[in-house]
């Protein structure tokens, strides 16, 4: 059997237009293992022929590519057997420079396009300006071959090229820092381009530049600007060779449209009375538009989006629809999700005003319970202009399972649309317990709900924001779920721009004024740990940007110079909503403060930096060292005695060997004694701290548990998401039903129950351990797609015999044991191993 490339991928994306720099150019394994490969790109390079069975991947090292410029590029591997096996693609080149302006429409000069303000059809405006809709007619003089868009906005677009839909990204250009760094979309729209005249329609909104963002009253939007602005340029290449740009300049013309507002908060108005039909395309009038007001020319902050955009994932029809009153329903989707509504609206007397209201959960009299939302209305509005229609918004999303839709007597259909952003799901669980697999779908629906555009903590109020604890936590669970490589590289580039010149991270990013901006413990440690998992999972050195995780840990250092993390704590939220004792902020600061010297000083390595790796190296050792010190009261007792507090010390590799066991043995008499008593930070280390640590059995009856605190409290009481607080109770204001931190527990269903997981110094899966974890289920299966290549792991008990199945990807091992205790090493393939008993 050969050896053959599959999935190859640049810039961890399939075919990606708008690559800058030296892209990374990577592929998956099937059939033999490699023993050597050669990547060739379109002509201008080739690595040659290169000896190294684990690669999965290599960067580009020829001459600066050119700009927006297609380049075909193949893969060969080598197998022992000599036979070459290889797979091609592409990709395109972003612009080197731009020559467009930034344009708006004046905000002085706006027209508003308003329904009532008394009576029934009065709607709130927020304060908010109708959405401008901003056009330009160009003529081309002969057959165009190539048109590629470059398109990017200081808040929200929708662009269109002769009324056709340019790509199908949704929130773009996505959330990014906008002081720091403004990402732009490249799109191929050259099937819509005709000989003549030609229209490029643009429409934008607020979101995350001028809208609603978050939940400081003092500063609820207006973040970055105060109105949307446009930049864009149609690159025309004709069949002559010859090329033509048509960019954003003084030009182009505006004027309000139907979208009387849109803000990602607050929802989004459609008065189909103020439509102009056709003005997207040739032919249509625009004398009476205004010129548009040109605000800038500057470039510098512009660079292509390095993920792909949030689009619509999937369709889901309601599972009940309930008639609340004579024009009033409520629709059931059976799932909490983020997205918004579809629905198709009959004809009906011009002016009236359907209102679509979300929620995640339903109050005791069967309506919308939206106490939860906080400032976040959450609402829709369609004003018919009489004709049927089909109304979807363009530039909001909510987090509900439940909407409510009134001002029309007549059924609609009605369907929710799915958002995030777009990446491959790579990772699948099952086992023998119903319940666990609902567990691990709340879970999933949980990254879906909160990975748009950035990770967020919650989908639904009026926060949304990229919690950086959040997401370290969740990371893990993440990765097996799916092929998050290039939705956090964007996001790492997003917390690089937050960082302060000293060397602070925040607690969010991108950053927003006014949100507890100097990092917590374990909050801005994300900027280490984050990076470093996903070079362990990836294998790609470029995210582990030494300069930026060492600038942290020596910040940290300079307050601390004793080593035990007291000053510069920010708000310091500890571990957030652990439901038992406190562990003690210095103990839990310090632990974390080890964990990013230790990482820092390995990350260091990897990047042959050698001095700063000893640097860090000893740093790292002398706060072990004081943590000891400090902390450790007795044998196996640490100050605080709490679980978080034994499960950082025991994960981090923070207590001397004779320390460690008494230390597990306590950590389980804790939770056995009173179930998990665990927040945000100690959560995701539970159960894999228990298995390493011989209570396999404990950590499956923490899985098991259906008392509050546990994950099947929530799942038996309706759960189709994770909640932020185990038992879903507390102060309505803080209590989202889609807050995926305590589904980091999705970690250890695959690494524990199923038993995929690698040796502590494997990068890129080269070597496995699998070691499954019955417990007293009977079956379990799990595939993941890593980026080596397939990895599956199937095991079933029957007779008094324990089958397993594994499946190892090319270029990788494994070492696998069996639960009475046999241990086998093989190569890459298929393999099956039976025991007659367990131990």
């Amino acid at each position: 059997m050969s050896a053959l490339p599959y999935g190859l991928r640049c810039d961890h994306r399939t075919t990606p237009l708008g690559v800058s720099g030296f892209p990374l150019l990577s592929w998956r394994l099937r059939g033999a293992d490699p023993v050597s490969f050669q990547v060739e790109v379109d002509g201008v390079w080739s690595s040659g022929r290169v000896t190294d069975p684990a690669a999965v991947g290599t960067r580009y090292d020829g001459p600066p590519l050119r700009p927006g410029t297609r380049y075909d590029w193949q893969v060969t591997l080598w197998g022992r057997d000599g036979v070459p096996g290889t797979a091609r693609s592409w990709f395109e080149t972003g612009l080197d420079a731009w020559s467009a302006a930034w344009i708006a429409a004046d905000p002085d000069a706006v027209e508003h396009v308003d329904p009532p303000t008394e009576g029934e059809l009065a709607l709130p405006d927020h304060g908010l300006l109708p959405c401008p809709q901003l056009r330009r007619a160009f003529h081309t003089r002969s057959p165009v071959t190539a048109a590629r868009l470059h398109i990017s906005a200081k808040g929200l677009y929708e662009a269109a090229v002769n009324g056709h839909r340019a790509g199908d990204g949704l929130l773009t250009p996505g959330w990014t820092d906008y002081r720091k760094r403004i990402q732009y979309q490249t799109m191929d729209v050259t099937r819509w381009i005709t000989e003549g005249e030609n229209v490029l329609g643009v429409t934008l909104a607020d979101g995350w530049w001028s809208g609603y963002v978050g939940f400081d009253p003092r500063r609820p939007g207006y973040h970055y600007g105060r109105f949307p602005e446009l930049i864009a340029e149609l690159h025309l290449t004709y069949a002559d060779g010859s090329a033509e740009v048509v960019g954003t300049d003084a030009t182009w013309r505006v004027a309000p449209g139907h979208v009387r507002y849109a803000d990602l908060l607050k929802g989004e108005c459609h008065d189909l009375r103020a439509a102009t039909p056709g003005w997207d395309r040739p032919g249509f009038d625009d004398s009476a538009w205004r010129p548009v007001v040109v605000t800038g020319h500057d470039h510098t902050l512009l660079a292509p989006a390095p993920d792909e955009p949030v689009r619509r994932m999937r369709r889901i029809a309601p599972v009940a629809v309930t008639r609340l009153g004579p024009a009033t329903h409520l629709a059931d989707f059976g799932q909490n999700l983020a997205g918004r509504l579809r629905l198709t609206m009959p004809e009906a007397e011009p002016g009236t005003t359907v209102t679509i209201r979300h929620a995640e959960t339903l109050d005791g009299a069967g309506r919308l319970d939206t106490a939860n939302l906080r400032t976040a209305d959450a609402t829709d509005v369609l004003v018919s202009a009489g004709p049927a229609t089909v109304f979807e918004p363009g530039f909001t999303y909510h987090g509900f399972r439940y909407a409510e839709i009134s001002g029309t007597a007549e059924p609609v259909e009605v369907s929710a649309v799915v958002l995030h952003s777009d990446m491959s799901w790579t990772g699948a669980f099952e086992c023998s317990d119903p319940e666990i697999n609902r567990l691990w779908r709340n879970i999933e629906w949980g990254q879906r709900g909160n990975f748009v555009s950035v990770p967020t903590d919650c989908p639904q109020r009026d926060e949304r924001l990229g919690w950086m604890a959040d997401a370290q936590v969740f990371l893990p669970t993440a990765c097996f779920n799916a092929d998050v490589a290039a939705f956090f590289a964007k996001w790492l580039r997003d917390v690089r721009d937050a960082q302060t010149p000293d060397g602070g991270f925040p607690n969010v990013a991108p950053r927003l004024s006014g949100v507890a901006e100097e990092g917590a413990p374990g909050w801005a440690d994300a900027g280490v740990l984050v990076p470093w998992h996903l070079y362990q999972v990836y294998g790609d050195p470029a995210f582990l940007d030494v300069d930026s995780m060492a600038a942290w840990v020596d910040l940290v250092h300079r307050h601390n110079p004793d080593l035990i993390w007291r000053a510069r704590t920010g708000p310091h939220y500890a571990d957030w909503l652990a439901p038992g004792p406190a562990t003690p902020r210095e103990l839990l600061a310090t632990a974390f403060f080890h964990r990013s010297a230790d990482l820092t000083a390995r990350a260091a390595a990897v990047h042959g930096r050698t001095a700063d790796a000893e640097r860090l190296r000893r740093l790292a050792e002398d706060i072990g060292t004081a943590f000891i010190k400090t902390f450790l009261q007795g044998p196996g007792r640490l100050v605080g005695d709490t679980q978080t507090g034994y499960l950082l010390a025991l994960a981090f590799g923070l207590l001397p060997p004779e320390q460690t066991a008494p230390a597990a043995r306590r950590l389980a008499e804790l939770v056995e004694r009173h179930g998990p008593q665990t927040g945000f930070l100690g959560v995701g280390l539970l159960c894999p701290v228990l298995s390493e640590h011989g209570r396999a059995d404990l950590a499956h009856a923490l899985l098991r548990r259906t008392d509050p605190p546990s994950w099947l409290h929530q799942v038996r009481n309706g759960a189709t998401t994770v909640w932020e607080r185990w038992d879903g109770a507390g102060a309505p204001s803080m209590n989202s039903f889609n807050h995926y931190a305590f589904g980091s527990i999705g970690a250890w269903l695959y690494g524990g129950v199923a038993g995929i997981g690698q040796a502590p110094d494997s990068v890129a899966w080269r070597e496995l351990v699998i070691r499954p974890l019955p417990g007293d289920l009977t079956w379990a299966r799990a595939s993941y797609e890593s980026v080596r290549g397939r990895i599956a792991v199937s095991w079933k008990r029957a007779g008094g015999a324990f089958d397993l199945a594994v499946t190892v990807p090319p270029g990788a091992t494994a070492t696998v044991h069996l639960p009475d205790g046999q241990t086998h090493h093989v190569p890459s393939g298929d393999h099956l191993f039976r025991s007659t008993q367990e131990t």
